[in-house]
């Protein structure tokens, strides 16, 4: 059996988690752990019993591939810089803050021969594997993705709130509505507000694309009661999908009317399994003639970004901000 050796840049929030769980993840060896702030990467590391590095440049001498879960204006050089060292990374959504960065990200890996994949963990969601068998041909699609605002972290800003809720939080439901759908956009629509941030903290946006699907997405990162729900009409069923519970309902239309039936869900981490993933395309790269293709691709990342920065270019231009 292959075996990955893997580190972690960036282990706050969420990196911790992708420390945590490659330590439990059969095909990899964390090796250890980089931060900016020291006594961050020394606690997730005594947790762990894997090294502290000082610098990137050293774990890249130690390890094949990396997760990157840094804030989002520093993915791009933090990326690039793994890139060129000839490490496969996994960096966490959106892949960078502008289409120009994560074209060349793209354009690099494929250069080098690297997996680069981008953490869009919702595609993990066990929710989102019954949607995608059944939700053949949407025609209307509708998400709710809303959270508290994140809490205060002493000489930085909360969390995610280095760009606003569109890359922050709708482009979740923007990645799985293009897998979904599969046909070019053709029309993007959005409105958005500041409220606790200088950049918009709850965004509508309504997209629509040449097969005549239209999607109609809101975000919001100030509200007390969170929700994340997609629900997906097609001509004979209605499927309605509750991320966060990890339940749903799918309503089919028949020859005595509509029946209801309780969507099967076999539970599972979805990050474990985005992981997973990821080490598996490495050990496949390193296997095999072909680099795979990871199932949430750098491509993947780029197109849900594009889609992004439409919504936003958008929301300025309402005179919203003063």
């Amino acid at each position: 059996m292959t075996q990955i050796a893997v580190g972690v840049v960036g282990v706050g929030a969420l990196g911790w988690h992708h420390a945590r769980l490659y330590s439990e993840t059969e095909n990899a060896n964390l090796v250890g752990v980089y931060d900016l702030h020291e006594e961050t990467a020394k606690k997730v590391a005594e947790k762990l019993g894997v090294r502290v590095f000082k610098t990137m440049e050293a774990m890249a001498a130690e390890v094949d591939a990396v997760s990157i879960a840094v804030p989002t204006n520093n993915h791009f050089e933090i990326g690039r810089k793994w890139l060129n060292w000839g490490k496969h990374i996994l960096v966490e959504k959106p892949i960078t803050e502008t289409v120009e960065e994560a074209s060349e990200l793209i354009q690099l890996a494929d250069h080098n021969q690297l997996v680069l994949q981008v953490g869009h963990v919702e595609r993990f969601n066990p929710v989102i594997s019954y949607l995608e068998e059944k939700a053949t041909q949407p025609r209307f699609i509708e998400c709710h993705r809303l959270a508290s605002y994140p809490p205060p972290r002493p000489g930085l800003p909360p969390r995610g709130t280095e760009v606003g809720v569109v890359l922050d939080l709708m482009i979740h439901d923007i990645d799985l509505v293009l897998a979904l759908v599969k046909s070019p956009v053709t029309h993007v629509d959005a409105v958005g507000i500041p409220v606790l941030s200088p950049t918009e903290d709850i965004a509508n946006a309504r997209i629509r694309f040449a097969n005549g699907c239209v999607a109609n997405l809101t975000a919001s990162r100030v509200t007390p009661e969170p929700m994340r729900k997609i629900r997906v009409f097609q001509s004979d069923t209605y499927i309605s999908l509750d991320y966060q519970a990890k339940t749903g309902e799918i309503f089919q239309k028949t020859d005595k009317g509509l029946v209801r039936e309780d969507v099967p869900i076999h539970d599972h981490n979805a990050l474990l399994k985005e992981l997973e993933h990821f080490v598996d395309c490495v050990v496949a790269a390193k296997t095999q003639e072909k680099v795979p293709r990871p199932k949430v691709s750098g491509e993947c990342g780029l197109r849900a970004l594009e889609i992004a920065v439409a919504i936003r270019s958008q929301i300025p231009e309402l005179g919203l901000y003063r």
